[in-house]
Formats: structure tokens, C-alpha cells, sequence
């Protein structure tokens, strides 16, 4: 895990898509928050890179409105003067012979104005379908290469990377083609969220919790990302992704590997990634009649959501009125290791399900020898919330008052709101940042992303052998999963958590 650095040197930071959506709602105000508590470089060139010509006064004004409609503190005129000041913009495109040219003018022309020295940073905020023809571009026109004196060019790029493991390889190919392994940045903004990161730091720096995370006192763990929106007019996009690849290849996966990994050597970046590959290499293959009994899919249906109605997946603007596409996948999967042996690992995640919760949950065994047998003992719990409210609460057994042996679960709990007065960054914050300074620590590495794919590749090709007129366990909007999920658990005696 990065620690606390210095500002980091002048660069330039290059982000292409500039009229997108993540640059608004996102990128802008993450930058906007880093120039207010001063941990941008006291030289930075902000260049918004388009297509075509664009009229900069128009784009300020649509980055100033993301500021104010998604940043996590108000507007100050003065910061924004500031951001404003550092923003250029550029019209360049990579997939034409000399695109960049364009591009690579004006970056020399900004490092002799304002000392960024050769430094770059290249963000892709564009279609993962761009990525290779992008990386091409840059090192056409000589931008992927450091100059002298230790100066840096890196790459970020956003999630997918490949929608298999064909693509993603391909995808790793061509971008280290351009650029090497240790300046390309692939992001999963759940890395960046200070609950995640904080779970390193829950189990590694806290005696009492690390001598209890193994087989011999965990009975399962249990996993849970759940929105309770639904596609938001992407439904064209979701049609080919699907919660498997949209959640659980990335954002899941990760959340499995913090849980799962051994303590690294130390906190450099390659230390914690190493431990989270083992995780993924580590993970009990799912193939052939093996994936029908562990995983279950769904899709929503007509629901109630906050007292107002909502439609099916399938009535959806861009889906297919015979969809085969899940917007709710369950599994059950195993890490075969020392540590984790015969404990397994449900992860379920969907979207217009009850509420937005995203948690990680230990379950404990039951004590060997029952004092209590006239009480119905609960089972200890460890619960890290992730988001929205986020914290780490306890459940166990305590005895009521009086003359009986009468025994009732409690919680203990912390929240970060409640015992930490500053609020906390978002996720593109501590990216950004640590992009900046070149910590790749929170970043996902090439064999990380492609181990990920390894596993998930024969999900998808058994889903595909599926009879294709048979549709898709549905579940209603606002509940949370389809009846399956339950089955799927109740095979062994175990539930799901009530959220």
C-alpha cells in the first residue's frame, strides 16, 4: 500500500475522451479535490485531448458543471481558477497516419512553458476498443518513450481489459509493445476505495484478527456487491458484458484476493501483487457440469425499487427481448491453498437487488462443545463494509440480564464516518495520485488481469452450451437474487446474509 509522498514532479497529464462521461463525473472532480488539498504538481498541464476541434470555453464550462454536480466539496472560485488555467485542449487522433503529431507539438511547446520535462501521463478515458490503436499512436509519434534524467511516460488504462482471456492478452501485447509492464497503469477504481485498502491494514496490523483468517476457525466467507439501479440506458453495453464480466472479473476478484492472500514481505507494489496472483492461480477451476452446480444467473424482472415501479431487464431500451444476459450471477468457488483449504468463497452480485451494499463477510465455525444447549447460538460474524455505509461490525453471543442463562447476538461496530472527521477521497483520487508519483501499488499488473480471465473463460463457455431457449432465472426488482442463489447454498446448510 502507497504511502504518504511528496508532491510529485511537474508533468504533463494527457487524458483522452475529454467530452466523455467518466472525465465529467469523474476524472475533473477527482483533480478539482487533489488541487484543494495541494497534491498536484506545482506544475501540472492538463491536456484535454478530442478528436475534433473543440471550443474550450464550451468544455470548461460542462468540467466546471461535473465539478459541482459530483465533487465531494463545493466549488471554490479560486481552486477553479487554478484547474482551469492548467486545461488545454488538443485535437488528435491516434487512428489516422500522423494523428498524434498534433499532440506531440503541443506537449513540446508545454514543456518548454511550463518545466514539465519530457514527464507524461497518458489517461485513456475512451472505449477499451481504443486502447491498442491509442498505445500505437504514441509510440508512432515518440510519446511512450522516458526522456533523460528520469523523467517518465505512463499509460492508465480503465476497465475491461479484454472481455476474455484471447482479448486480454492481446490487448497486454499491444500496449507492452509500446510501453513496458511497469508504466502501464490498469485501474480498478474499488482499489482506490479507502474501505479496500483498509483491509490490509485490518488484517496485517491487527494481532487479533490475522491468527483466526484460515480453515480452522473460518466456516465461509461470503461476498457482496449489489446495486439496486439498473442498466441506466446501457443496455446495449450490458448486452455483451453482463454482470460476470462487468463485476466479477474485476471488481469482485480483487475484493477475493485482498480477503484471501497471504501477508506480503513488505508493502512494495510487486510484494501485494504477487499475493493477489497466487489468490487467482490458486482458485479451484469450474468446468463442464461443475459450473451448473456452482454458479446460478439471473435476470430482473418488473419490480418495486424505493416505492417506485421499475422495468424487467428485458423491457430495457437495447436489450434483447430474448436475452440471455445476466444482470445477477451467484457462485461458490474454492482457493485451494493451506490456508483457505475446504472453506468456500459465495459471491453474488446483481443490480436492482434490495439495496446498494457492498460487503465482505467472515462467517465463523460453531463452537466445538455447546455449554448453552437449551440457546439458539448465533454464528460469529465479521462484516467490512465496503460502501455505502461504510465500517467493520463483530456478532457474537452475549448473555441478557437476570437469573437465566439467556443468550441474544450483539454487534459491536465502527464506521470511518462516525471516528474520522475528514471525509473520505474517492476512489480517483488515490489514483490519480498515485499515477502521478509512479506507485503502482493499487493498480492491477498484466498476469493479474490475464489469471482473472483464466478462470472465468470456462463460466462463460459453458454458459454458451446452454440451451438457448430456455431464459434465465428471474428474480424481482427490488429483492435480492433469484430463488437458486438460495438453493444453491442451502445445499450445504448455509444462507445467504440479510443485508
Amino acid at each position: 500500500m502507497a504511502s504518504e509522498q511528496e508532491t510529485p514532479r511537474p508533468c504533463a497529464l494527457v487524458l483522452f475522451g475529454a467530452t466523455g462521461d467518466l472525465m465529467r463525473r469523474k476524472l475533473v472532480p477527482a483533480l478539482y479535490n487533489l488541487l484543494l488539498d495541494e497534491m498536484l504538481p506545482q506544475c501540472l498541464a492538463i491536456v484535454a485531448v478530442t478528436r475534433r476541434e473543440t471550443d474550450r470555453d464550451d468544455l470548461l464550462a460542462r468540467l466546471r458543471e461535473g465539478i459541482e454536480q459530483h465533487s465531494r466539496r463545493a466549488l471554490d472560485a479560486d481552486v477553479w481558477a487554478r484547474l482551469e488555467s492548467a486545461i488545454s485542449t488538443v485535437a488528435a487522433d491516434a487512428e489516422s497516419e500522423r494523428g498524434l503529431v498534433p499532440l506531440r507539438e503541443h506537449l513540446a511547446e508545454i514543456d518548454r512553458r511550463c518545466d514539465t520535462s519530457g514527464n507524461r501521463l497518458f489517461y485513456l478515458a475512451v472505449p477499451p476498443s481504443a486502447y491498442a490503436g491509442i498505445a500505437a499512436g504514441l509510440g508512432a509519434a515518440g510519446l511512450n518513450r522516458p526522456g533523460e534524467g528520469g523523467t517518465f511516460a505512463r499509460i492508465v488504462l480503465e476497465k475491461p481489459i479484454g472481455r476474455d482471456l484471447a482479448s486480454a492478452v492481446a490487448l497486454n501485447h499491444a500496449v507492452n509493445a509500446v510501453f513496458n509492464e511497469g508504466s502501464v497503469y490498469r485501474i480498478d477504481h474499488y482499489l482506490g476505495k479507502e474501505t479496500v485498502q483498509n483491509l490490509l491494514v485490518f488484517r496485517f496490523a491487527n494481532a487479533i484478527f490475522e491468527p483466526l483468517w484460515n480453515h480452522k476457525y473460518v466456516d465461509h466467507v461470503q461476498i457482496t456487491v449489489a446495486e439496486s439501479i439498473g442498466v441506466e440506458g446501457r443496455g446495449e453495453y450490458y448486452e455483451e458484458a453482463g454482470t460476470t464480466r462487468d463485476m466479477v472479473q474485476n471488481h469482485m476478484f480483487q475484493l477475493v484476493c485482498l480477503t484471501a492472500m497471504e501477508p506480503p514481505a513488505s508493502l512494495r507494489p510487486d510484494a501485494i501483487r504477487n499475493e493477489k496472483v497466487k489468490v487467482l492461480e490458486a482458485l479451484r477451476p469450474l468446468e463442464g457440469a461443475d459450473v451448473a452446480a456452482a454458479t446460478v444467473r439471473g435476470q430482473y424482472a418488473h419490480g418495486v425499487i424505493d416505492g417506485k415501479e421499475v422495468s424487467g431487464y428485458r423491457e430495457e431500451p437495447g436489450v434483447s427481448a430474448d436475452s440471455r444476459t445476466e444482470t445477477y450471477v451467484a457462485a461458490e468457488l474454492f482457493v485451494d491453498n493451506w490456508r483457505w483449504a475446504g472453506v468456500p468463497f459465495y459471491l453474488r452480485a446483481g443490480k436492482r437487488m434490495t439495496k446498494r451494499v457492498t460487503e465482505i463477510a467472515l462467517r465463523f465455525r460453531e463452537v466445538p462443545h455447546h455449554l448453552f444447549p437449551d440457546a439458539a447460538l448465533t454464528t460469529n460474524t465479521l462484516a467490512l463494509r465496503i460502501q455505502p455505509e461504510e465500517g467493520i461490525s463483530i456478532k457474537f453471543d452475549a448473555k441478557i440480564p437476570g437469573t437465566e442463562p439467556r443468550i441474544k447476538p450483539v454487534e459491536m461496530e465502527f464506521d470511518y464516518e462516525g471516528s474520522f472527521a475528514d471525509g473520505s477521497p474517492e476512489a480517483y483520487e488515490r489514483l490519480i495520485s498515485d499515477a502521478l508519483h509512479g506507485d503502482p501499488t493499487l493498480f492491477i499488473r498484466g498476469d493479474e488481469v490475464e489469471a482473472s480471465w483464466g478462470w472465468i473463460d470456462p463460466l462463460q463457455e459453458a454458459w454458451g452450451r446452454e440451451e438457448p431457449t430456455v431464459a434465465l432465472p428471474e428474480y424481482t426488482a427490488g429483492t435480492w437474487g433469484p430463488a437458486e442463489a438460495h438453493v444453491m447454498l442451502a445445499r450445504s446448510g448455509r444462507t445467504w446474509r440479510r443485508l
